[in-house]
């Protein structure tokens, strides 16, 4: 699973412990009909068509959805039933980064396409979830935009807590265990006595993969034992994208002389396996860009090095590599500086003892992120679940944006910035979309 699989899967054992879950995955989502559920206490739905999944949703009292599903079937807006929409990822700054080397069509066919789904959830959902109070402030701007901070709302709560609530991703409540090698002595040229530098999720353009890479040309100038593995670069849901950044990333350490070497791409790590990985590596690593998305981000990797009490080096500015720094527990670099990048890394190395040190520092922190913590605003909301108070306010406004766009535009703006090919290319995609729906 991929982080949104990983969010749900948890939200949905919680849950599970005081309510009857559905987790319920659309049918454009592609996925093997094969899963443990040994401890997942609730009904899992992999639906094939549109109808079986409508209908699913229709015997529920309250769902919780992300924006994308609403844009695939907004007639789950019309079943007036409390819906909960999880904003954790914010996709719109997100989608730029990821186009950003896109002919300018393909730029702005996604940027509205986001634009309209976020459009579309902000102005149906009757409670939001976010990732960060930073976030929270993200959303409460455009909430506000969209009519949604109002005086019915602002009569509901004052700190508009039952509008918006931060519920971030979460760790297990359960120390990580190492069940077998996966790594050191067993994968490839890694050997026993190695350290291995691990970056601990999958390569995304809005992330700085290649800076790291460029660091380990000078950590090996003072040291050979050192090892850099990617723990994942082919996304479960084949159809995510983003192969460009992976592509670049096995270039570089190709042109370095290091791929295979000193470098090596693993496929994907299962996510009942992955402690395994973070137990064996001596140095966790989060590296990004100097863009929007990193100020608004929650890296769930960084979580997963706090649960296993891994070492990080991380790129300064975002929220939870901030959190960790302040407690001593993550090293801080500026974007794209790959001698700075080496530095910190060596000087980790160079405390075998480093990890044992801050154990205890690193439990009181994860303590903060265990499921069953995070989700207390869920949790609350579905034991009284209600509809918003603003509800027939926002149907009654002029909306902002609506939902189908029209086709005519849509159509002269593909040939304008795109020519025959580009109406062409839209054209199949927008045939593709629903045929997937």
């Amino acid at each position: 699973m991929a982080g949104p699989g990983v969010r749900y899967w948890e939200f949905a054992r919680v849950l599970g412990a005081k309510f009857r879950v559905k987790l319920i995955v659309p049918p454009f989502v592609t996925m093997e009909k094969v899963c443990s559920l040994e401890s997942l206490p609730t009904d899992i739905h992999i639906c094939d068509n549109e109808r079986d999944f409508l209908s699913l949703i229709g015997a529920c009292d309250l769902i919780v959805t992300r924006g994308i599903v609403l844009t695939a079937y907004p007639s789950l807006i019309e079943l007036n039933k409390p819906l909960v929409i999880d904003l954790y990822g914010p996709f719109l700054l997100e989608g730029l980064q990821q186009g950003v080397d896109s002919p300018l069509l393909e730029k702005m066919v996604s940027y509205e396409d986001n634009l309209e789904a976020l459009k579309l959830q902000l102005q149906a959902g009757d409670f939001f979830i976010c990732a960060s109070e930073k976030q929270r402030d993200y959303w409460l701007g455009m909430l506000s935009v969209l009519g949604r901070v109002n005086p019915y709302t602002y009569e509901q709560d004052v700190t508009l807590r039952h509008l918006i609530d931060v519920v971030p991703f979460g760790l297990p409540k359960e120390a990580p265990q190492h069940t077998h090698s996966v790594l050191k002595g067993t994968y490839k040229t890694i050997a026993a006595d190695d350290k291995v530098i691990l970056w601990g999720g999958g390569i995304w353009s809005w992330l700085d993969a290649l800076t790291l890479i460029k660091s380990m040309a000078v950590i090996l100038q003072k040291r050979d034992d050192v090892k850099l593995f990617f723990m994942g670069i082919k996304r479960p849901n084949a159809e995510g994208g983003g192969r460009e950044a992976v592509e670049q990333a096995i270039a570089l350490s190709r042109e370095l002389g290091l791929y295979d070497r000193y470098i090596f791409f693993n496929d994907w790590a299962p996510y009942e396996d992955r402690q395994n990985y973070l137990l064996e590596a001596d140095i966790g690593v989060s590296l990004h860009l100097d863009h929007i998305e990193t100020r608004f981000s929650f890296r769930t990797r960084l979580l997963d090095y706090l649960w296993a009490g891994l070492p990080t080096v991380a790129t300064a500015g975002d929220v939870l590599s901030g959190i960790l720094a302040d407690e001593g527990l993550a090293y801080l670099v500026e974007p794209g500086d790959a001698d700075g990048v080496a530095q910190a890394i060596i000087s980790v190395l160079d405390k075998p003892d480093l990890r044992a040190e801050y154990a205890p520092a690193f439990r009181r922190v994860a303590e903060r992120y265990r499921w069953e913590e995070v989700t207390q605003p869920l949790v609350g909301f579905c034991e009284a679940p209600y509809l918003a108070p603003d509800k027939d306010y926002v149907h009654q406004r002029p909306q902002v944006g609506k939902r189908q766009r029209n086709l005519v535009a849509k159509s002269w703006r593909a040939l304008r910035l795109g020519g025959i090919a580009g109406l062409i290319r839209q054209g199949r995609e927008y045939i593709r979309w629903q045929m997937k729906k």
